[in-house]
């Protein structure tokens, strides 16, 4: 892995920054919507959350160049889709399992708050993967665009063959110097 240039570390530091800040601001404004009425308020919360879910995936989903757009459906069955059932069960009162999502005190359970958090942060995920720089020769190589961990383990195998070809072409240049070497130094005392 490649160590993080200057203007990496300062993008990283001010996601970080965003995300306390949303942390304190929805903290407080949970507070408010607890004076709401209890379905009013559960809403505005899921809202409130699922938007937190997506600055999430926004801040630990950057980098240099152009987004990688695909679909995952392995996302979408695995995280998007029960994030989804859990939120609408929580506030249904007609679904299944509607009594253990929904909270007793009209506010919003632990489970429903981290299904918002994961409907917020998988739906763009569904959709994109990150982002490539232009002219890769790893992306151009493997067009991968499937996304998800399919697309890391390649793009670390693809990082180590690399690193491997590096030090083997390292050692034969370096093999290479020492038998020229070798060979001036026999050519030196044969003509001596």
């Amino acid at each position: 892995m490649k160590k993080p240039d200057k203007r990496e570390t300062v993008n990283l530091f001010f996601s970080a920054f965003l995300i306390i800040a949303f942390i304190v601001c929805a903290h407080f404004f949970t507070q408010f919507t607890s004076t709401l009425d209890a379905t009013v308020g559960s809403i505005v919360s899921i809202a409130l959350y699922v938007v937190f879910g997506l600055l999430l995936f926004y801040a630990t989903r950057v980098g240099d160049g152009k987004a990688i757009k695909r679909f995952s459906l392995v996302t979408l069955i695995v995280l998007v889709i029960p994030s989804l059932y859990i939120i609408i069960a929580a506030i249904a009162p007609g679904l299944p399992l509607h009594d253990i999502f929904a909270a007793n005190n009209g506010g919003l359970n632990v489970i429903v708050t981290l299904a918002c958090v994961a409907l917020g942060y998988g739906v763009p995920y569904t959709f994109l993967s990150g982002f490539e720089v232009e002219g890769s020769d790893v992306a151009n190589e493997n067009e991968v665009l499937e996304g998800g961990i399919e697309a890391d383990i390649l793009d670390n195998e693809a990082v180590e063959t690399d690193n491997e070809e590096t030090e083997t072409d390292e050692v034969s240049e370096s093999d290479e110097a020492e038998t020229a070497q070798e060979q001036e130094t026999a050519t030196e005392e044969i003509s001596e």
